[in-house]
Order: C-alpha cells, then structure tokens, then sequence
C-alpha cells in the first residue's frame, strides 16, 4: 500500500556538521522538517510552526493549578521580588497568562504587541485572538533567576458554576501550546483543596503527552498535621491515578513555598528536603534545555512522520465519485488505518496523534484538497532521524559537560544552596563542624571500652578484631567497608582507639540517616592525624 515509500538507502546523506546544538535545530527543522509539515497540513492539525526564537529561548517553567493554590505567591517566593501584574488573594485575582521574564527595565508588555516580537517566543498565539491576547501580558523586570529561566502564570482553573462562563478562548489549547514549548511543567495543588475540577481535569488530560516534564508541587501543607498529610498525600496520589494516564509515578513535592513561618512545624525537615529537591530540577532546567529540544525534535519529528502516513492513506482512498459518504467512512474507520500504518511501516502505537481529535479535525477537511505524496520529504525525515540527530547528539553532551550543574541562582536558590540554613547543615557528618573541639571526643570513653575489650595489639586493632564489634551494626559490608576506609585515616589497615572511636561514630551517622562523606571532613580528623598548620 505504500509503495510510493522509496527505501534507496544511496540517497542518504552524510550528517550536517553544526558549532552548537541550537544553530543544528533550527537548521534541521528548517531544512527537513518543517517542509514536510508545510506540505501534508502538520500544522493545521497539530501544533503551529516553530521559528527561531523557539530554539534560542531560555528554558520556560509554566505553572498550572486550580485558584488560590499559591501559584503567583511559588513565583514570589523564587525571585524574592514583587513582578509588574502581581496579584495575590485567596479569591482568582490572576485571570492572565503572565509571562515573567528578565529585562533590562520593570515593565510590563501587552500581549498583542508580545506576538509580533520576532525575539519572543510567542508569535504563534496570534492564533488564539484577541480575546486571548487581551488576556495575556509579559512582566519584564531585572532578577538573577530570570537570567536563566522564564516562569509562566496562569490563571487560576475554575471549579463549580464557575467553569460554566466562558473565557472567550480555548483555555485548554492555550496550556497545550505551552506545554509543548516549556521545560518543565509544575501542577499546583493547597492540601485544603484537593477536588479537581472538570475543567482541571481535562487540562491534565490534555498534558498526557508531556508526562516527561510534569512535576506535582502539594503547597500549604504546613496548615495541616503529619497523620493529616499523610491522607492528603494519599488522596492526591489516587485521584492523579485516575487522571494521568501513565505507568510512573508523577513526582510530588511536599511543601509550603512562601516566606512566612510554618504554621505546624512537625514536618520542617520533609519541607525543607522536598524544596531543595525541588529547586535542584529547577536548576538543571539550562543544563539540560538543549536535550529537552533535542527531545521535542525527535517526538514532532515521529509525529509528522505518521501525519504524513495519514494524509497520504486519506488521499489514496478517496473515490472521484461519492466523496462525502466515503469521507465519512474513512473517518469512523481511522482506528483501522491506524492498525494498517501501524503494521505495514512499524510505527509504535504510540506515535499516533490521538484518534477522537483526529476524527473530529478531519470531518472539517476536504479530502480531495490533500496533497499528493512527496516521498524525498519522508526520506530527509528518516535521514534526520537515522543520521543528523546522533550528531547533535554529541554536541549536546559537549555543551553539557562544559555548562555548570546548577545554572539559576539568586532569588531563593541562593538561601537554600549553602551556609549553616542549607539542608543537613550541622547534621550527620557535618555536625560538629564550627566546634573548636574534636566532636567525637564526647563519645570516645563510652568506645574506649569497647576497644579495649577486643584485645589491641600495641595499641591498634586488627580488621578482623574491628570487624566483630562494626557488624553488630547489622550495616551492610560495603557500607562497614567504606567506614573502615574513612576511619583508617593513617592507612596503615589497622584502628587506634582514636580511629575506632571514629568509625563507631560513622557508624551513628548512618544508623540515623544520613550520607557518608565521600571524603573524610578536616573536622572529624583525629587531633592526633592533623597535619600541622
């Protein structure tokens, strides 16, 4: 049936050599991509054309969630600033999308003129209308983690007899749009206000595709009690079951993201860990934009393979006679075409648009007006894929293994990265570190007996002897190894009783929780093994 599909393999070409990952995207979807969108109709089923400004944008974090859920205060709380449009209520006080971006001046940019900037990377919402771009502003303003990274509000998701007034534009189409462009898509829920709404619901519905960057924040949860939470979180975890189609589990994290005192205290350590967690994904977003573009590539790219499939089937079996009745047919059966796509090109089933929207956007077109097939264009297509993409593939990880680990700072990564308010700060193998004292010298004469009961030989035990004492930790033996490792700090295989009151010690650190170092810290050295100064 596809026969028109050439599989001369002489017609290959070698791969586009790029200096980076961004100048390679924009030449290969421009070069082999987009033509074949542009020829079987991608984009008037799909999603619009990208242009420049969608490869060279810093990476994007969009924020989704029902009203009062604490999405324009999350925003707050990471600049540590007021933004030009900022509205904070527990009624739906922010009924625009918010583009927060950085500039040189605070402003703010009206829609309409945001979408005939070239070097935005929102012309394509024209699309949407005025009734969206009335509703749709750019707060600019000067902020270290705007350098990096661009956060998109949005308004709040109704609920009730609210979701029946009509916002004047596809509100769904909207966060599709930008799902489909940002890096990481972060879903709000207030632990008070766990009932997802119709409206939210088919949101996360229309997301199914974009599991990849969904992450799932569970705000305000210092209003209720740990056994409270742990039903809430529960409750959570249950109904995102039954809405995100997918055999992970979508990531949440625990917390309460603003800068005032938690109003139940009990869980500050799981808060804490739950916003560092949160803020290192955060971080890594500019490390990784250039792979996630990569990856965005690669999933339209196998899209508008099968689009073309489609379009080309359609085409083929149209009669000259008995247009709309065949039309009509070829419709309710798409679910075969589908099946035959799906076997004759071994096309996973997953590369399918979705087969009701497909259905309800083909009943509109005329089928006689599809193009012809074009097989050079599938052909360049396959060659991306097979050839072009490995190469970029390696500039990705070259530009990744020069960029630094954790690009956004400023704002409130800045006071969770380090000092004494950093997480575990003072604990486990940092406890002790500001002391004048060597810290393991408080627990020494309970270990001294110990030591001294399992028979040293000049003063140092054997491994053998340590051994018998370090098992009754029932620690595991690489993890007993490598405490070994940290408290023979002389090297010699043997424990002195400062080294063996070390390495009980360690043993603690663990029993309780905490990481072992990778390197023995300066403060836990024995007095003894110090170099002098």
């Amino acid at each position: 049936m596809f026969s028109w599909v050439s599989k001369d393999s002489r017609r290959r070409k070698e791969p586009e050599l790029f200096r980076t990952v961004s100048e390679g995207l924009k030449h290969l979807y421009t070069t082999k991509l987009l033509p074949l969108e542009e020829h079987y109709r991608f984009h008037d089923f799909h999603s619009p054309a990208l242009e420049p400004a969608d490869w060279d944008n810093k990476p994007m974090v969009l924020l989704v969630g029902q009203y009062s859920t604490g999405k324009t205060t999350f925003i707050r709380h990471l600049l540590e600033q007021d933004f030009p449009g900022m509205r904070i209520g527990p009624e739906p006080t922010t009924d625009s999308f918010i583009a927060v971006m950085g500039g040189e001046t605070e402003g703010v940019i009206p829609g309409n003129a945001l979408v005939v900037d070239p070097r935005r990377p929102f012309r394509k919402l024209n699309a949407f209308g005025n009734a969206f771009l009335n509703r749709f502003v750019c707060a600019q303003l000067p902020n270290p983690v705007l350098e990096s990274i661009s956060i998109i509000d949005t308004p709040g998701i109704l609920s009730g007899e609210k979701q029946r007034i009509s916002r004047g534009y596809d509100f769904a189409a909207v966060l599709e749009w930008f799902a489909e462009r940002v890096d990481r898509i972060v879903l709000l829920f207030d632990a008070h206000k766990l009932d997802i709404s119709d409206e939210f619901s088919e949101v996360i519905k229309g997301l199914r595709h974009h599991e990849d960057k969904m992450r799932v924040v569970l705000n305000k949860a210092d209003q209720i009690g740990t056994q409270q939470l742990m039903r809430v979180y529960g409750a959570l975890m249950w109904s995102l079951g039954k809405i995100v189609d997918a055999p992970e589990v979508v990531r949440v994290y625990i917390g309460s993201f603003w800068a005032q005192p938690l109003l139940v205290a009990d869980n500050r350590r799981l808060f804490e860990a739950e916003e560092l967690d949160l803020f290192r994904d955060i971080q890594a977003l500019p490390r990784n934009a250039a792979l996630r573009k990569l990856n965005d590539l690669i999933k339209r790219a196998r899209l508008a393979k099968v689009h073309a499939y489609i379009i080309s089937v359609l085409k083929k079996e149209m009669p000259v006679f008995g247009k709309d009745s065949k039309k009509k047919e070829l419709v309710a059966n798409l679910g075969d075409i589908y099946a035959r796509i799906e076997k004759e090109q071994q096309i996973p089933a997953g590369d399918f648009p979705d087969l009701r929207k497909m259905q309800e956007l083909l009943l509109s077109q005329d089928f006689g007006k599809f193009p012809s097939p074009k097989p050079r264009l599938l052909e360049a297509v396959d060659s991306m894929l097979a050839h072009d993409i490995a190469r970029l593939m390696e500039l990705v990880r070259q530009e990744e293994a020069q960029a630094p680990t954790a690009n956004v700072r400023g704002g409130a990564f800045e006071g969770a990265a380090d000092g004494p308010f950093g997480l575990g700060y003072g604990e486990g193998a940092g406890e002790g570190a500001d002391e004048p004292e060597w810290l393991v010298a408080r627990e020494a004469p309970s270990y001294g007996e110990v030591f001294y009961s399992l028979g040293p030989v000049q003063g140092k035990l054997t491994g053998a002897a340590a051994k018998r004492e370090m098992v009754k930790s029932k620690l595991p033996n690489t993890v007993l190894g490598r405490i070994w490792k940290l408290a023979d700090v002389d090297r010699d295989g043997l424990l002195d009783a400062e080294e063996f009151a070390l390495a009980n010690h360690l043993i603690r650190v663990k029993l309780e929780g905490h990481e072992l170092p990778a390197e023995l810290p300066s403060h836990l050295v024995p007095p003894s093994k110090r170099r002098p100064e």
